[in-house]
């Protein structure tokens, strides 16, 4: 007697434990009573109890707090007490039947006590989820849910049993099988629903939870909780503070720390074993072989330098790794069990005897089965996804722990852009291989188990596959190669584009000034038309690879079918044969494509594993090198004993023997020649060099200003008070004291003012008086100033001396060290150290170093007499010895650009203002425009520009070509299906040479259809690439200047290099991709329509689902891609900020709040990140739930119309209805992305609507080309304003000049002098009135017929990257003759004639490599070339010599004698021999005579005249 007879007792006939028959071949589907009673009720059991141990083993680790007693909780505990009472009762009546002599088999009393006993089980774990916090159940949902469908199982063979018998005969078994089915139903919905939040938890009191935590556990595995985002960025414009904060796990609080100890415990021990390695080596030999071999092993070293991080990363994330490797591997059985399903189906079909049953039994596990795929690959990215935001949040803070932590040797070896590099290209390569490591070793498993069931087919004919892939491989690599010169080429052109449009937009007033706009958009559109070239090539060749990609799966296919029929005809090929091995052969290929991606993102991760160890190694500051201590003696604040410092252990000793005593509240002054250490001896005390030897001592705090100015880009409050609470009072003292006050007053928003990146908007002397102000509010015991009188005038610096430093300073009770070459303060100071070379020559008071008369008196005695020579030729300025109160007014400093006053009233317009000031404040003062950011959806008829840029005509053609594609597509796959029909005769079939014939013929013709189609959509996209940069082209250079001063440079190089980047690539790129996938999903719907008519009642509503789902995440997705790009920027700027001031933060001690505010900024990345990463899983999850849908109802409806369906069209219709999932997936990320991009179309054409130039020429104007022959100008009431919301800036001028007249014009600045020249020029438009010139009104002429006829020669000389040839005659008008005479006249000729290519000589950008008077000489040689009526003259020869200058007033004079000049003066001795002067004040004419007049009227004139010292 076997197992199943003992324990079901012996067979009746069918019934009997193992008749496989009454389960399979029957028409009513059932399993044996005693299969059902054992094996189905024991699955859910077995299932609970294998989960058990280790279910149990992480609830004990996961402890989240009790949940208290819920409605739910008890209804779950009442219905599985009644359960177990269920399933025992039905023991007791089995025990009770048999005392009454009622034979029954084991099984029937076995099953209830093992279902009951499993039940209590159930119990007890709901009981220790609701212990441990565990608000929705994945194991026991899992356990019900198969509890259920057993239970489902056992009633169905109940009322089959009773409808055959009577129900009278057994009803105690069916009444209780009608309640346990009930009451397990009751159990599994109340799993599906979720508990309340437990106690204690900070959810409770956050509104703006995540809902994930909240959520089911069904809801979890879908992604739904996060439809509520979708849904709300689909009716708003999402902010951060609608996204949740970043859950606890993943917060840096948690995962830095955690990373920190972990790098410690890892890195000590490796440092640990190479120590002992090296010493063991070293014992074994002599010396000098001992140095080499450690040598040896420091390089070995080099290699695994990566194996602590990586031990780390495993350590931290390895769990969690595998278990997503689990889901991995899961998901790849579920794929690999498709095709056999498909198999089955399809066998089915061909079997018309087969049960109709079996056909929807395969339909629903084929969708089962796939939506079980679908789940475990999504959790699988979402794992990765995590793991790779966690592994970048330990990274980015590593990296910043380690930035305020590094040596002055690191620093050398580390540059701020490669530390921006680690946390944004190399983490970004650490989180691709997270997502791809596995397809390292799965894809070739997956490859050979393709082979395997492909063999297991089509017999040996499958090996023909790899004959396949060895022909492609070249194919592609050549392909490759190709491209990548090609794109190298127009790489080059797209460089040199960029440097010229620098050029351009750098100097544009230039090239208006001289009428240049055609010239050098032709330049520009010349290499523009290379680089076009170049990509059109590359993009040809991107077709055939990808045509060689695509074409593959029918290449194989083709061949493998072939070699099977051909060989042996006896081969049929029949449709399960067909259509399986076509869905194997798409598996195949994902995995072949999968591989390389794999490869190369491991070997990519590996060496940024590599270069992110090698910059966690670096070496750090030793915390010793410095002690601060509280106690000790009260009178000396710093102590050094005999110390000798360096900068790196590698380098020499930069200070050495230091003996150094400052007493408490003294005043130090650090003095010595350049490079003696006086700013070492200051990093000395602060503990940032190595100390080779003696002792630093250091009581109290300290505060610090460096040399080299450091600001936040912050606010000016926030900047001064540096973490600390504000105090009003203090404030204004400081503020006062650091003279402040007018600054502030100047600036748009006061104190609130934000500072630019890099103090971009303060001048020198401004950032230094804020450093010092910062270290004035610290209330610090010890101050170290490095030298912060430098940067500032001298009047400012006399303020800051008696208001701070000095003996009646805010800081008189201090203790300072003053690093100085400030000599007039120096006999104020209580002691003074001089340097020399690194050691102390001398201390002592100012009165004591002067009597010794040593190497510091000489010193003095040098510096005195240097600044007598710089003052000599100069006029007296007034005593510098007067101080100024801080109310006085702006201090007069010069600010780092030369032209102080224009770029001072620039930057105080330019100030950014933060949040907090009013809008009043925030407006006021702004110049320049910021960038626009987009919301929402884009506008449709941004995509009707780009279609119109590419050419209705080509976009026909595309959709024609696609429309072909796809219809040859259909076409091979119908010929398919016929085929697989075929009727065989005697075991053969006929026409097999003509069915594989035709098949091959129609993959060419589609492969050359998909050429076609790809490469009209990439050529097209280069069409509208050339179409929209000429618009843009011509739209900027036709602008007027107010337009480049409002718009920032960065913009407009923006537009030219970045949106058009996405122009000329990605839009082209994610077009094709979509338009293909569009087609693609065309045909499977017309397959399955044509398959199965019936269900295209299905597909109409999945469709309009589809759409839906589209449509809410495109909209989110692309707002939460907008809003991660900007939260990254803030992370890299703080990186970047604390790298360049970690002295002062160290200084300060304030590592700890940059520290929190690097977490604040990673959190908020995160905070975006991590709903961006859960939208791409919820679309996937969806769309492959929908494209799931398909495949079950193309199932279902050819397993309803077997009667009138061939196996052939069953299984096209199916294995293509298979590849949905993927289609629909890919179509929505194609179309995202073409949505994010197109944004650059719109932001190209931004400039199409903004106000542009008048003509540039204009026709049927005959006198344009004679009428200036005198040079006569006259100003007609002319007034001025450079914006219509500034005042005027010439005001009602009326003058002549007369023909061949010098005029000098002279003011003071801000006069007007160069605006006269601007309206001459039409650079801008009159507000009123006119300017005639030889009678004719310059606003009637065309600009360049105006400006090619006016020669201006700038304050600033401007030359273009490019031949000395071109900088002089761009047009290329004048003969070698005529330049070689005007270099000649300009001194030029004998400097041009030595350089090797004499006019050739190429010129770099910006003329950098001629000096500043030869650049000058060149401009005025262009002018002389021009010799036009009117020149124009804006002081020209500042950058010259006064022999050259001289040389040339004289070579103008008689080259310009028959011409109008007119001379803008900044000197007044350059106007002197002008025939007349005219004299501006605030833009009005104040005086116009000869100067002779002028100096009797003793007037404005004479006055400028006196203060020039020229009077």
């Amino acid at each position: 007697m076997g197992a199943g007879d003992a324990l079901c007792g012996p067979g009746e006939g069918p019934a009997g434990p193992r008749d496989w028959n009454q389960t399979w071949h029957t028409n009513t589907s059932g399993f044996t009573w005693c299969f059902e009673s054992s094996v189905i009720t024991w699955i859910p059991c077995a299932y609970l109890w294998i989960c058990f141990p280790f279910y149990y083993l992480y609830l004990r680790h996961r402890n989240r707090g009790y949940i208290k007693m819920s409605r739910i909780f008890k209804t779950k505990m009442v219905l599985g007490f009644i359960l177990v009472i269920l399933c025992f009762t039905n023991v007791f009546f089995m025990l009770w039947e048999i005392s009454q002599g009622i034979p029954r088999a084991p099984e029937f009393f076995i099953s209830p006590a093992v279902m009951g006993i499993t039940m209590i089980l159930a119990m007890f774990l709901t009981q220790a989820e609701r212990m441990m916090g565990i608000q929705s159940s994945g194991v026991l949902l899992i356990y019900w849910l198969l509890s259920f469908v057993a239970a489902v199982v056992m009633f169905s063979f109940k009322i089959q049993h009773a409808l055959e018998r009577a129900f009278l005969e057994d009803h105690f078994h069916h009444v209780t099988a009608f309640l346990y089915a009930n009451l397990v139903l009751g159990e599994l919905v109340l799993f599906c629903l979720v508990d309340h939040l437990p106690f204690f938890s900070k959810d409770v009191n956050n509104p703006n939870h995540c809902p994930e935590a909240r959520s089911s556990f069904l809801s979890k595995i879908t992604y739904w909780w996060f439809s509520g985002l979708l849904w709300k960025g689909s009716q708003q414009s999402l902010g951060v503070d609608d996204l949740w904060p970043v859950r606890k796990e993943d917060s840096s609080e948690e995962i830095v720390a955690w990373a920190e100890r972990e790098w410690k415990k890892c890195h000590s021990r490796i440092q640990q074993e190479r120590e002992s390695a090296t010493f063991k080596k070293g014992q074994k030999t002599e010396a000098g072989i001992a140095e080499a071999e450690e040598t040896e092993a420091l390089l070995q070293s080099q290699h695994s330098e990566s194996r602590p991080l990586l031990k780390m990363f495993w350590s931290m994330f390895g769990t969690y790794f595998l278990l997503s490797t689990v889901c991995l591997v899961i998901c790849d059985v579920f794929m690999f069990s498709i095709p056999k399903l498909l198999s089955l189906f399809l066998k089915f079909i061909e079997d018309p005897e087969a049960p109709s049953w079996l056909g929807y039994f395969y339909a629903f596990t084929m969708f089962l089965l796939a939506c079980l795929q679908t789940l475990f690959e999504q959790r699988y990215m979402y794992m990765c996804l995590v793991l790779g935001l966690r592994l970048k949040t330990a990274v980015t803070g590593l990296v910043y722990r380690k930035i305020l932590l590094m040596s002055n040797a690191s620093r050398k070896a580390a540059t701020i852009g490669e530390i921006v590099n680690l946390v944004s290209v190399d983490v970004q390569k650490l989180m691709d291989l997270i997502i791809y490591f596995n397809g390292t070793w799965l894809a070739p498993i997956r490859i050979i188990i393709c082979f395997v069931f492909l063999w297991q087919l089509l017999g040996p004919s499958a090996l023909t596959a790899i004959a396949v892939f060895l022909f492609l491989l070249p194919l592609n690599f050549v392909i490759t190669k190709k491209r990548s010169q090609f794109q190298e080429t127009q790489m080059k052109h797209k460089d040199e584009r960029a440097k010229l449009t620098n050029a351009i937009l750098s100097d544009i007033k230039v090239i208006k000034l001289y009428g240049w706009e055609n010239t050098f958009m032709e330049k520009v559109l010349g290499i523009r038309k290379q680089e076009l070239q170049a990509l059109k090539r590359s993009q040809i060749l991107f077709s055939a690879s990808l045509v060689s990609f695509h074409s593959s799966t029918f290449l194989i296919a083709f061949v493998m079918f072939a070699v099977y029929t051909l060989v042996d005809n006896t081969h049929i090929l029949d449709a399960q044969k067909a259509f399986v091995s076509l869905t194997l052969i798409n598996i195949l290929n994902t995995a072949h494509s999968f591989l390389p991606f794999s490869i190369n993102a491991a070997v990519q991760a590996k060496v940024s594993l590599n270069r992110l160890a090698a910059f966690l190694s670096l070496g750090q500051l030793n915390p010793e090198s410095s002690c601060r201590s509280t106690s000790g003696c009260a009178q000396a604040s710093i102590t050094i004993r005999n110390g000798t410092f360096c900068w790196s252990k590698e380098t020499s000793p930069c200070l050495r023997r230091i003996d150094l005593t400052v007493p408490q509240g003294s005043l130090l002054a650090v003095v010595g020649q350049v490079g003696a250490g006086k700013s070492s001896l200051l990093s000395a005390l602060l503990g940032e060099l190595e100390k080779l030897d003696g002792s630093v001592t250091m009581k109290d705090t300290a505060a610090y200003v460096p040399q080299q100015a450091w600001v936040l880009n912050a606010t000016v409050e926030d900047n001064i008070l540096f973490g600390k609470e504000m105090d009003e009072t203090w404030f204004n003292r400081v503020i006062d004291a650091c003279a402040l006050h007018p600054d502030l007053e100047s600036f748009p928003a006061g104190q609130k003012s934000e500072i630019g990146e890099k103090g971009i908007n303060l001048s020198g002397g401004q950032k230094q008086r804020v450093n010092l102000a910062r270290a004035v509010y610290q209330k610090a015991s010890i101050y170290l100033l490095d030298d912060p009188l430098s940067a500032v005038d001298a009047h400012v610096r006399q303020h800051i001396f008696e208001h701070i430093l000095g003996p009646n300073g805010l800081l008189k009770d201090k203790t300072r060290v003053l690093v100085t070459h400030t000599i007039n303060i120096l006999p104020q100071v209580d002691n003074i150290v001089f340097l020399v070379d690194g050691m102390i020559s001398e201390t002592g008071s100012y009165q004591e170093l002067l009597q010794r008369n040593g190497a510091f008196a000489e010193f003095l005695h040098s510096h005195v007499t240097a600044e007598e020579k710089a003052c000599a030729g100069f006029p007296a300025i007034g005593d510098t010895k007067g101080t100024i109160t801080s109310r006085n007014g702006p201090s007069q400093e010069k600010l780092s650009s030369g032209n102080s006053v224009k770029s001072s009233a620039v930057r105080r317009e330019t100030i950014p203002v933060s949040q907090d000031c009013t809008s009043a404040a925030a407006t006021k003062g702004r110049l320049t425009k910021g960038e626009k950011t987009q919301h929402g959806r884009v506008n449709t008829g941004v995509y009707a520009a780009y279609l119109k840029a590419t050419g209705s005509a080509l976009c026909v053609f595309t959709l024609l070509s696609f429309t072909c594609q796809q219809a040859v597509s259909f076409s091979r796959g119908y010929w398919l299906s016929m085929w697989a029909d075929d009727p065989v005769h005697n075991g053969t079939r006929q026409h097999t040479e003509l069915r594989v014939g035709v098949f091959g013929a129609l993959g060419v013709v589609q492969a050359l259809s998909r050429f076609t189609s790809t490469a009209a959509v990439l050529l097209g996209g280069v069409l509208a690439s050339h179409q929209l940069f000429l618009q843009l082209l011509s739209n900027v250079t036709r602008s007027p200047m107010v337009f480049f001063e409002q718009t920032p440079i960065g913009n407009l190089l923006n537009r030219f290099s970045r949106e058009m980047d996405a122009i000329d690539s990605v839009i082209p790129d994610k077009l094709k991709s979509f338009l293909g996938f569009l087609f693609n999903l065309l045909e499977i719907y017309l397959v399955i329509i044509v398959a199965t008519p019936w269900a295209a009642m299905a597909i109409v509503p999945l469709t309009v689902l589809y759409a839906a789902f589209q449509h809410f995440y495109v909209i989110t997705s692309c707002q939460l891609r907008r809003m991660e790009a900007a939260s990254r920027s803030p992370i890299y700027s703080h990186i970047s900020e604390s790298f360049q001031g970690s002295s002062v933060i160290r200084a300060y001690k304030d590592q700890e709040r940059f520290i929190l505010k690097s977490n604040f900024l990673v959190d908020e990345n995160q905070r975006i990140c991590f709903p961006g990463a859960v939208a791409d899983r919820w679309l996937a999850t969806n769309l492959e739930f929908l494209g799931n849908g398909i495949v079950l109802f193309a199932a279902l409806f050819a397993a309803m119309g077997r009667t009138h369906l061939s196996p052939g069209t069953a299984g096209f219709s199916i294995s293509y209805a298979l590849q949905i999932t993927g289609v629909l997936n890919w179509m929505v990320r194609s179309w995202t992305d073409i949505e994010n991009n197109i944004v650059s179309v719109e932001r190209v054409r931004e400039y199409l609507g903004t106000p542009k130039e008048a003509p540039w020429t204009l026709n049927g104007k005959p006198e344009g080309q004679v009428w200036l022959t005198e040079g006569r100008i006259e100003f007609r009431n002319y007034s001025l304003r450079y914006r219509p919301d500034l005042e005027l800036a010439l005001k009602h001028v009326s003058l002549t000049i007369h023909g061949q007249e010098k005029i000098g014009i002279t003011g003071r600045t801000g006069a007007g002098k160069s605006t006269l020249a601007v309206g001459l020029l039409r650079l801008v438009e009159a507000a009123e009135g006119g300017i005639l010139i030889d009678g004719q009104d310059i606003a009637q002429l065309g600009l360049h017929d105006l400006r090619t006829k006016i020669t201006v020669i700038p304050q600033d000389p401007v030359l273009f990257s490019g031949s000395l040839r071109m900088n002089l005659d761009p047009l290329n008008q004048y003969t070698d003759a005529d330049i070689w005479t005007a270099l000649e006249l300009t001194q030029l000729k004998n400097f041009v004639a030595d350089l090797p290519e004499q006019l050739e000589y190429k010129c770099t950008d910006q003329g950098e490599n001629l000096s500043t008077g030869q650049k000058q000489l060149v401009c005025l040689a262009r002018a002389l070339l021009r010799k036009t009526k009117i020149l124009i003259l804006d002081e020209a020869t500042a950058a010259v010599d006064l022999e050259t200058d001289l040389q040339i007033q004289s070579t103008l004079r008689t080259q310009f004698k028959d011409s109008t000049v007119l001379t803008i003066a900044h000197r007044i001795n350059t106007v002197l021999d002008c025939d007349r002067i005219l004299v501006l004040e605030n833009g009005q004419i104040a005086e116009f005579d000869t100067p002779e007049h002028l100096i009797a009227q003793k007037g404005l004139f004479y006055r400028l005249m006196e203060e020039s010292g020229l009077a």
